[in-house]
């Protein structure tokens, strides 16, 4: 009687990504062990490098989904329909909850996982900062339109305030981490908005 040769388990992909984005989120890229990640996801380490190649490939996937998801409220709070104060506003107030919100990890994934990748996986490391200069230029962007809209004046420089306000961003993610509360970081996106120039007067 003729056998078939077996076939190797399937398994949920989405599911799969979103327990190995729980680790990369809480642990960062370097720390998270593929023993820890099959663990997590329910498979088997030939399983993991047959779907996503190695841990690099399963990183970026991760990253993708995240940004997907968690990193969309981002791009929707900047709306480009909605003037720049409350655009910024919403940004900082969203990323204020997300940071904190119960049963996951706190922060941003990318942030997190940029500050523990180390010199041995450059290319993690520079595939993370070109995830954060995307957003350096969408802010940029942003501020540069409200100056031609004028809501911001003239002389406004859009990449230093640019630049200030991703460094928000970033240490908001890091407070998160070492215990600040949702309050907490409210109150940091209170005081950054207090720096937006003046709108000109009409």
């Amino acid at each position: 009687m003729a056998t078939t040769r077996g076939r190797p388990r399937s398994f949920d992909r989405d599911r799969a990504i979103g327990a190995a984005k729980q680790l990369f989120w809480e642990h960062g890229y370097e720390a998270t062990s593929i023993a820890a990640l099959t663990t997590a996801m329910g498979i088997k380490p030939p399983s993991l490098y047959a779907a996503f190649g190695d841990k690099r490939g399963l990183f970026e996937e991760v990253v993708a989904a995240y940004g997907a998801h968690e990193g969309a409220v981002l791009q929707r709070a900047l709306d480009s329909a909605v003037p720049v104060r409350p655009a910024f506003g919403a940004m900082l107030h969203a990323l204020a909850d997300a940071y904190t919100t119960p049963g996951q990890p706190r922060g941003c994934l990318v942030i997190n996982a940029a500050n523990s990748c180390g010199p041995d996986n450059p290319e993690v490391a520079e595939n993370l900062r070109r995830q954060r200069s995307a957003n350096l230029d969408v802010f940029t962007a942003r501020f540069a339109a409200a100056v031609r809209r004028g809501e911001l004046p003239e002389d406004t420089d859009p990449g230093a305030l640019a630049g200030y306000f991703a460094a928000v961003v970033q240490g908001m993610s890091q407070q998160a981490r070492d215990g600040a509360s949702t309050a907490d970081l409210h109150a940091i996106a209170d005081l950054a908005l207090t720096t937006l120039p003046a709108e000109p007067t009409r």
